[in-house]
């Protein structure tokens, strides 16, 4: 198999639609690493840009500023890490403790 060979331009990942196309599996194991867009080029053009999931949501819907600030505390708290099975027994307990008063 073919050396992936990524060069740094500017503080992007650059690669050859050739390299890209031998190594696309390593190159998505790259991309899912180091969280960072790559840009495809043939014959020294950018063509395309591969981006990871996240990226592309965050580009296609940007979050409302009321959203992030939420998601902000939720990772300072730690609440972020709870499963909907927790979320939904922390909110059983919080509606029966209100219904008792």
């Amino acid at each position: 198999m073919a050396m992936l060979t990524i060069r740094e331009e500017d503080g992007a990942m650059v690669v050859s639609a050739l390299r890209a196309r031998q190594n696309f599996g390593r190159l998505l194991s790259r991309l899912k690493d180091d969280g960072r867009s790559v840009i495809i080029e043939k014959r020294g053009n950018p063509m395309a840009v591969l981006l990871s999931v996240r990226d592309y949501v965050r580009l296609a819907a940007p979050e409302p500023e009321v959203l992030r600030v939420i998601g902000e505390e939720s990772e300072r708290k730690g609440t972020s890490r709870l499963s909907p099975r927790q979320i939904d027994q922390i909110i059983e307990k919080t509606r029966s403790h209100k219904s008792r008063r």
